[in-house]
């Protein structure tokens, strides 16, 4: 067996065996990234160096007993609007161009505390505006199952390089979805916190009420030793709130007895695909196998879920790229001769069209006269969908829905169509508006052989509860162990 077909705990197990040393792991993956990367561009930057000098001082913190994480020695891939000191930071646009952060964000600093090996950056939607991963200034990553398809987005190359077994850990961001819809697309597990538990200190800003940063990798166990690394409360955010990082106990329970799933009955009418339906569905009768009661139900709100969602979001990036003006950092125009050529050349040059079209949207709902009739009614609607989470959590200990209505579409199909992308978020973007955690993993596959995922979701601070419902299924099924290249089933 090859290093990059362990699991990270097990290649974690391995090394604080000596059965492995830390550079030798980092070697390997790199080497895989080096074979496989060309046909996928999930890496917008690997600097093999850096990562063999980050290498030997994990091996150095465990051999001195500082680095005792259950990950300790693993490599890890980080999207690239998070910063890693002295590797460049794009945000995979033109505007950050030649930008090398020289601080590290709080994971960043957390991922090293805990001895785990940065070996580079992830593609992604430029400023993690797209659902595909195909919008930014470095080109489009492709899914590692059908590479004239996409790995969804906006961290589609977190979800592609796990896929790949390219890294076996990767931190992605999520600000509607960003996470959970490129695992669903790409066979991977991921996992949204609740907004709050993981610090955004260093991750560039997209909607800063709705964005948060969390683990990628092939199972719930390893998510979890991943979100107990990078959890915790940071005195350099505000927002975040919570008391201590998450502790998971490694011993699997033995079932769901006692728990009650929420099934909403309106999120498989209309547009979803059949396959994705039987293939969810069917994840909920494994649940019920497993002693969990599901019950179904209807989703509230539904309607003004992603309306709400694109009026926040835009209005709030408008106000968060409005720094990014050529006269700080990154990209700076040649041709402007004044100070107003140059916000205006830089930004026009700078920024891709779907940064563009949100920016505008933003500024526009937020404009004399329409910030009444737009957003201040979407932040209405906001309040009026996390209290319908309210009153669901009192009947249910977890809802579990589709990630996205169909599985993964071919390169192209919907970059002229963003309407219809905006409309493949909406399972997803409710949880992020009301601020819960999610979890999404694969159950099964479609017609063509193409991943389907499923997400749960759980109240405020219910990681331990979703880790649990997790496990117990992924024990139980094989969907997260195929890769692709291989026999689906």
């Amino acid at each position: 067996m090859e290093l990059y077909d362990l699991s990270a705990l097990a290649l974690a197990a391995a090394i604080r065996d000596r059965q492995v040393g830390v550079a030798e792991a980092a070697g390997a993956f790199l080497d895989r990234i080096e074979k496989t990367d060309p046909a996928i561009s999930a890496f917008i930057t690997v600097d093999r160096a850096d990562a063999m000098a980050r290498a030997a001082a994990a091996q150095a913190a465990i051999d001195a007993g500082e680095a005792t994480s259950p990950l300790a020695g693993v490599p890890v891939g980080v999207k690239d609007n998070i910063s890693v000191r002295g590797l460049p930071t794009s945000c995979a646009s033109k505007i950050l161009e030649g930008y090398v952060p020289v601080f590290d964000a709080t994971v960043t600093d957390r991922l090293t505390q805990a001895g785990l090996v940065v070996v580079g950056k992830l593609n992604m939607d430029e400023f993690a505006m797209g659902g595909s991963t195909e919008t930014g200034v470095h080109g489009p990553t492709r899914n590692p199952w059908d590479t004239a398809r996409v790995p969804g987005g906006s961290s589609g190359g977190s979800a592609a390089a796990v896929a790949a077994r390219e890294i076996p850990l990767a931190l992605g961001s999520d600000t509607g979805g960003s996470i959970r819809q490129p695992c669903a697309f790409c066979g991977a597990t991921g996992l949204k916190p609740t907004y709050g538990a993981v610090s955004r200190y260093g991750l560039v800003a997209y909607a800063s009420s709705l964005d948060q940063i969390g683990p990628i990798a092939r199972s719930v166990d390893d998510c979890a030793a991943l979100l107990a690394a990078i959890s915790g409360p940071d005195a350099r955010d505000s927002t975040c709130v919570v008391d201590a990082p998450f502790a998971f106990d490694q011993t699997p329970d033995e079932g769901l007895d006692g728990m009650t799933v929420g099934l909403p009955r309106n999120y498989f009418e209309g547009g979803i695909d059949g396959d994705v339906k039987k293939a969810v569905l069917a994840a909920a009768k494994q649940l019920e196998a497993l002693g969990a009661r599901v019950e179904e139900f209807v989703m509230p709100m539904m309607e003004y879920t992603v309306p709400a969602y694109y009026i926040i979001a835009c209005a709030e990036a408008s106000s968060n790229l409005s720094r990014f003006d050529g006269v700080k950092y990154g990209y700076r125009s040649p041709k402007a001769a004044t100070l107003s050529e140059l916000y205006l050349d830089t930004r026009s040059e700078g920024f891709g069209l779907e940064v563009k079209r949100r920016m505008m949207l933003g500024n526009f709902v937020l404009s004399s006269g329409y910030y009444d009739a737009y957003y201040k009614k979407a932040l209405q609607a906001r309040a009026l969908i996390k209290d319908a989470y309210n009153a669901l959590f009192k009947k249910y200990d977890l809802i579990l829905s589709p990630v996205a209505p169909t599985t993964a579409y071919h390169l192209g199909e919907n970059l002229d169509d963003p309407l219809k992308m905006y409309m493949g978020d909406i399972y997803t973007v409710p949880v992020n508006l009301a601020g819960l955690p999610a979890v999404a993993m694969p159950c099964g596959f479609d017609g063509q052989g193409l991943p389907v995922g499923f997400q749960l979701v759980g109240d405020t601070f219910a990681e331990p509860l979703l880790i649990r419902a997790g496990r117990a299924y992924q024990r139980v099924t094989a969907h997260h162990l195929k890769q692709p290249g291989r026999e689906a089933e």
